[in-house]
């Protein structure tokens, strides 16, 4: 087993190199492999002038030598048999056979660096966590994957950061310098990969009320922890009014978007049943 050897250590600019490495060799072969959550806001950030807030807000803390612990990835089920080769015959990455057992019902595998380096995570149309942020099960039909590489579309990446119904702080940083970074952009048809589709976002909360439930008390704990980190003078003005404003319209839009019967149904029974998923029955 890959957890007896002896762990290899690689700084964060290689494991960013490395997590390109792979989504290349997947996409010579035909294969959609995108990365998800901090990677995924690194890649959309590097080279631009919010690198030093991405520096001052130190994710993991100010003692953390290293942001990236492990890759994640999200790949269509479809295309499974060719991301082995890619992974296993190209790459020579080592699959968790436990996980390869239950790949049916968990729709996620991990897969070892051959030095033990570290581990990635690939999970199959889409994240079950506190809530499901779907991407489609097929390339051709109702997939998302194509929307944008080498990420996830900045849109399912705050979906994915507002689905968690206890979120930590180091997510709540991320989603500020995502909103920091970009533009946001309320419309169905757009090809734009460098702005936020709150329109999307708002349609997929208008289905479910537990998710609407927790994305918007989590965008709000955005807006009050923007105000803290200014306090502490670790964001300017500028940044904390520019994310204020923006959470501000996302709630605007998500607040104005129609709910489904779906949503309106499971607002009546409100907080007397639990509208969230326990993520330790996912990942048992």
């Amino acid at each position: 087993m890959v957890n007896d050897m002896v762990r290899a250590t690689l700084d964060d600019d290689e494991m960013f190199k490395h997590g390109l490495n792979i989504i290349e060799a997947a996409e010579k072969q035909g294969v959609y492999l995108r990365l998800l959550g901090a990677m995924a806001i690194r890649m959309h950030i590097q080279d631009t002038e919010f690198m030093d807030l991405y520096d001052k807000l130190s994710r993991l803390g100010l003692d953390a030598d290293k942001k990236f612990t492990d890759i994640d990835f999200v790949a269509y089920k479809k295309q499974l048999k060719n991301l082995r080769k890619v992974l296993e015959n190209e790459l020579g990455f080592i699959v968790d056979r436990m996980m390869l057992q239950y790949l049916r019902d968990r729709g996620r595998l991990i897969y070892y660096e051959k030095n033990n380096a570290y581990h990635i995570d690939v999970f199959f149309d889409k994240l079950e966590f506190s809530h499901n942020v779907h991407f489609g099960k097929d390339p051709k039909k109702d997939g998302r994957l194509h929307l944008d590489s080498p990420t996830i579309p900045l849109a399912d990446i705050v979906l994915q950061k507002t689905q968690i119904h206890r979120i930590n702080e180091k997510d709540i940083k991320d989603l500020i310098i995502l909103l920091r970074a970009h533009d946001l952009i309320a419309t169905d048809n757009t090809d734009e990969t460098n702005l936020i589709n709150i329109k999307y976002i708002a349609e997929v909360l208008a289905n479910d009320w537990g998710f609407w439930k927790d994305a918007t008390e989590n965008l709000d704990k955005v807006k009050k922890f923007s105000e803290k980190y200014w306090k502490e003078e670790l964001i300017s003005q500028e940044d904390m009014t520019d994310v204020l404003n923006k959470v501000n319209t996302i709630l605007e839009i998500i607040k104005n978007e129609p709910k489904t019967k779906n949503w309106q149904k499971r607002a009546k029974k409100g907080e007397n049943k639990q509208w969230w998923r326990d993520v330790e029955e996912v990942e048992r």
